[in-house]
């Protein structure tokens, strides 16, 4: 079975390379400080070291959030054709969405997308459900503006790694919460992890080189989710493959083939090329053999970014949106809730819940 076509497996050679170079950002577990904080702080300072230069086309802005306002990056192209909410990945604890820019950049430039990347609250100081809910907020944000900002009420939704997870928890949201699925046109999911139980590559990697080790994510999923039980984070809000699926638009994923294929994404439980994530519309081209979230990198392995976005591109063409009821309450269409399913109130009587308007 050939999981990836010719021009893909043409990255092999310089995807083994960036393996065997891959520079050390670990730190010795004996070396890294007791406090949750303190750890944290140190692992944002070596990411920051590997971002790439900031964007000379993205201006900072904010946007009003749950508590407080939020900070987010715009790259907005001359005549934008819709707008893509940006989340990015750091394991819910680090990162920033300048590890982004040439990404977010490409999309503005050579796809007429408006983008927003949002900087959502970090854990641990901000565990669940901070960082979703600021998500949600921008989420909200762009389909409240997005047609008197960029003449467009039209959006996908995006991450990587962690982004890609909260990317699924927001789509869900904007269509549990927010009533608005028919306005967003699909998602790209990229290196995501959608079970926050744990799968087997966090337990075990096979000893294989990897910005990631089983200890580290670990820490990562305890800080987002602290003290929370295998049943609580079974929760659709924390993992959204349990989530009700179907009626969602489009997804893209993207995995890699360097883990076990039951581990590195959830939606590798299913048939090759389409994943439970997908709802049936999605497709999820996998990589040879390379390290966990390969956009970052793109200063060492500069042809991917843009290749994959390419591709997102043509998986995910605008389609025709529905005008009929875009904003009403909108349950799945099995009639039940995933942010419900094991509430004994609804969200929908929350006050206090962003709110899309037409």
């Amino acid at each position: 079975m050939k999981l990836w076509d010719d021009t893909i497996d043409s990255y092999r050679s310089e995807a083994n390379a960036l393996l065997e170079h891959l520079p050390s950002t670990s730190i010795a577990e004996a070396d890294l400080p007791e406090d949750p904080v303190a750890r944290a702080e140190l692992s944002r300072e070596y990411m920051r070291a590997m971002e790439p230069d900031p964007s000379t086309m993205a201006v900072e802005d904010t946007i009003p959030g749950p508590a407080g306002d939020i900070p987010v990056k715009l790259f907005v192209p001359d005549e934008p054709k819709a707008m893509f909410l940006h989340i990015h990945g750091g394991g819910w604890i680090l990162g920033r969405p300048q590890m982004n820019d040439l990404g977010n950049e490409h999309l503005a430039q050579h796809h007429s997308l408006a983008v927003l990347s949002v900087d959502y609250r970090l854990a641990p100081e901000h565990p669940y459900p901070a960082g979703p809910d600021d998500c949600e907020a921008a989420a909200a944000w762009l389909l409240n503006h997005g047609l008197e900002q960029w003449g467009t009420d039209k959006m996908f939704i995006g991450g990587e790694s962690a982004g890609g997870h909260l990317a699924a928890v927001t789509l869900l949201r904007v269509q549990d919460r927010l009533g608005a699925i028919d306005r967003v046109l699909g998602a790209n999911l990229v290196f995501g992890v959608y079970d926050l139980r744990g799968t087997p590559s966090i337990f075990d990697n096979g000893g294989n080189p990897d910005m990631l080790d089983p200890a580290g994510i670990q820490f990562m999923i305890e800080s987002f989710t602290p003290g929370m039980s295998d049943a609580e984070r079974r929760d659709p809000d924390v993992s959204p493959l349990f989530a009700d699926l179907s009626g969602l638009p489009p997804q893209f994923g993207l995995g890699g083939h360097l883990r076990p294929p039951a581990g590195r994404l959830a939606v590798l439980r299913h048939p090759p090329g389409r994943g439970r994530v997908a709802g049936g519309t999605g497709r999820l081209p996998r990589l040879p053999p390379r390290i966990h979230g390969p956009a970052l990198r793109d200063g060492q392995n500069p042809r991917q970014t843009p290749r994959h976005l390419d591709r997102l591109a043509a998986a995910l063409a605008i389609r025709p949106i529905s005008r009929q009821n875009p904003l009403g309450p909108a349950p799945s269409p099995s009639g039940r809730c995933n942010l419900c399913s094991d509430r004994p109130r609804c969200h929908r009587a929350r006050a206090d819940r962003p709110q899309a308007s037409a």
